[in-house]
């Protein structure tokens, strides 16, 4: 019987050649990322726990995300719990307002093919586009792993993913994952890995790879898995090794569940108020009144996500009365934004450029609505009381799509702009 992703990354962590779906085995974690809104919870149950040390203070990375800059008198108390943490046990990967966590866990080169890696976020999920098995988990679970450099899983059985053919012009990644988390419903994939394959994938780059894998959690997965390439080599800046280039699903592997989707048939979607799984296609809910967009968060807010924008509203103006908000992902992709024109691009159209940063998705700053208001946005998430009041409608999209509709004042199809 061949293995699965999950299984050849388990196998090779762990050293126990005949780990298989649903066997509950010990990880050495190669790295951890804790974010500003947990850091305080961490620091305390990692000393109520009598940790006296970290076990390897280079594999800790803290990053201040959520709360840049902060919104509320309280979050300068997860400043200060941070700062303290990491002074007094020798963490020098502390990141302060460079971006987004997830983005930043890739970008900086703290996650590599085949490493096994937690963070104190739903959406660490997202690493598995460069192959790595990646997990979100609590504070408890994250400070036992700080002071042991370990961790106990049940290695998840596999959903495999396969997409083939070209996508319509209209139509990328983030519409794949919202086709795919409608058809598998919020708990469709409950501690399952996802594993992607097919030429659609492999011809996708690795940041699409990206917007997939962070929202896997969606439907539920425990991790999602991409077989790392030249693209994921270059990303990455190393060359991979055997085991790297080998991280495929065998033909013959135990799969729980197959899906397969031909690109040419898939259209641009909608997840619509206020489920992640409720999907629609975009023409359905065409000529729907909005009144702000949001661009950004670890989902698309990455360099082509805002040029894919830029595109759309290039020479055109965002209707009256309509926000547009653009949050670039991390530092590096703001300024490259800013260095390729897109930026300018997107303010010439009206949009309103933030720092980078969690923001909006996660209803701290940088244009919270109000009831009775609807917002297109390309993040994650859209339950109620996400981006404002419980009252405020929200709708996931592409960037293309969010852009077509900031043009429009209405829901419209990125085909019809």
């Amino acid at each position: 019987m061949g293995t699965t992703i999950i299984e050849k990354i388990i196998r090779k962590n762990t050293g126990n050649l005949q780990a298989k779906a649903n066997d509950i085995v010990t990880v050495n974690v190669d790295r951890v990322m804790i974010h500003d809104i947990f850091i305080p919870f961490v620091a305390d149950k990692f000393e109520e726990m009598g940790f006296t040390r970290l076990w390897d203070p280079d594999k800790v990375v803290l990053i201040y995300d959520h709360l840049v800059p902060a919104s509320q008198v309280d979050d300068t108390r997860h400043f200060r719990a941070g700062n303290a943490f990491a002074q007094k046990y020798g963490m020098e990967h502390v990141h302060r307002a460079d971006g987004i966590c997830h983005q930043l866990m890739t970008e900086a080169g703290y996650v590599k093919p085949g490493d096994v890696v937690f963070g104190t976020d739903s959406h660490t999920t997202t690493y598995g586009c460069v192959g790595a098995f990646s997990s979100g988990i609590g504070y408890t679970e994250m400070a036992s792993i700080l002071g042991t450099g370990e961790m106990w899983v049940k290695v998840p059985e596999t959903i495999k993913v396969t997409i083939n053919g070209v996508l319509p012009s209209n139509v990328t990644s983030k519409d794949v994952i919202l086709r795919l988390i409608g058809d598998l419903g919020a708990d469709g994939a409950t501690y399952k890995a996802l594993e992607f394959t097919g030429d659609t994938v492999k011809n996708m780059s690795v940041a699409s790879r990206m917007t997939i894998a962070n929202m896997a959690i969606e439907a539920g997965a425990k991790c999602a898995l991409f077989t790392p390439d030249e693209k994921t080599a270059e990303y990455c800046e190393i060359t991979l090794n055997e085991f790297q280039k080998n991280l495929v699903g065998d033909a013959n592997a135990s799969y729980v569940k197959e899906i397969t989707y031909q690109a040419e048939e898939l259209v641009p979607v909608l997840a619509c108020p206020s489920q992640v799984d409720n999907i629609h296609p975009v023409i359905e809910l065409a000529g729907t009144k909005i009144d702000q967009v949001f661009i950004g968060s670890c989902t698309n807010g990455r360099l082509e996500d805002l040029q894919r924008a830029a595109e759309v509203l290039k020479g055109k103006k965002v209707a009256p009365f309509v926000k547009l908000i653009v949050t670039p992902a991390s530092k590096k992709i703001y300024l490259q934004a800013s260095a390729d024109g897109t930026l300018a691009t997107l303010v010439e159209a009206g949009a309103i450029v933030t720092h980078p940063g969690c923001g909006l998705c996660c209803g701290r700053t940088g244009g919270i609505l109000t009831d009775g208001e609807r917002v297109v946005a390309t993040n994650n998430r859209n339950f109620l009381g996400r981006m404002g009041t419980s009252k405020v409608e929200i709708f996931l999209a592409s960037p293309a799509t969010a852009a077509a509709c900031a043009v429009a004042g209405e829901i419209v199809s990125d085909e019809c702009r």
